[in-house]
């Protein structure tokens, strides 16, 4: 198991699960997560951004039914505008940004995923 009970991150061979493998976008953030260079040219949330738009594009165009949390204006941006307490017109990687306040945005990102599917799961 990976972080706080989510899904494994690699394969039962201890490497990285091939993308068919993937059932949703959460278990390409735990790939991300677990190889960050590996999915992203830097440890930047623009590059994250702009690989979960590809990810996004893809479900469109192929009519897949799975819900998407990180489009702008989306069930994440909202939850971050609550948590922060604030309001702005900042996509959800330029506000994590902002509020890092000296720590690593990834890493940050990564954080709050956690509290936010764990709010998502209680209730």
């Amino acid at each position: 198991m990976s972080r706080k009970g989510s899904m494994p991150s690699e394969g039962e061979s201890g490497r990285p699960r091939p993308p068919w493998r993937l059932r949703d976008v959460y278990d390409l953030l735990e790939q991300v997560r677990a190889r960050p260079l590996m999915w992203l040219r830097s440890r930047s949330l623009r590059e994250l951004r702009t690989l979960l738009t590809g990810y996004h594009l893809a479900l469109c165009v192929h009519g897949a039914g799975e819900d998407f949390a990180f489009g702008p204006g989306g069930p994440f941006a909202e939850w971050l505008r609550r948590r922060f307490g604030a309001e702005s017109s900042l996509d959800w990687g330029a506000f994590i940004e902002r509020n890092a306040g000296g720590r690593e945005p990834l890493d940050l990102f990564f954080d709050l995923l956690e509290e936010y599917r764990s709010e998502q799961r209680s209730g």
